[in-house]
């Protein structure tokens, strides 16, 4: 089993920043892919951004030139750096990790979610 525990978020004014953080325990063999996703009221979880193992990332369009997604593999920790905050990005922010263990293979695990809200 592996468990995320996320840190960060709050509340902010629009124009600011903030930084989510999240950590992978457990009996974890590898981690392929990390990434945050986001859900706001009324409307499906969407993705926000991905890494990979070896660095490669991908953004929604609309954080692209606004968020950072950054790993530490060493660590099993995943970052999310968020500036030029709008209203339109409050929503829970939940981490999620593609994982091996060394009972379960290659799957999906999520965070507790972390709100994020920005005052416009």
């Amino acid at each position: 089993q592996v468990q995320l525990v996320e840190s960060g978020g709050g509340l902010v004014q629009a124009g600011g920043s903030l930084k989510l953080s999240c950590q992978a325990s457990g009996r974890i063999f590898s981690i392929n892919s990390m990434g945050w996703y986001r859900q706001a009221p009324g409307k499906q979880r969407e993705l926000v951004a991905m890494i990979t193992k070896d660095g490669t990332t991908n953004y929604a369009d609309v954080v692209k030139g606004r968020f950072i997604i950054s790993r530490d593999n060493a660590r099993n920790t995943v970052g999310l750096e968020m500036n030029s905050l709008q209203p339109e990005d409050t929503a829970v922010y939940y981490c999620a990790a593609d994982a091996w263990t060394v009972i379960v293979p290659d799957k999906w695990y999520w965070g507790q979610g972390n709100q994020v809200t920005v005052a416009s």
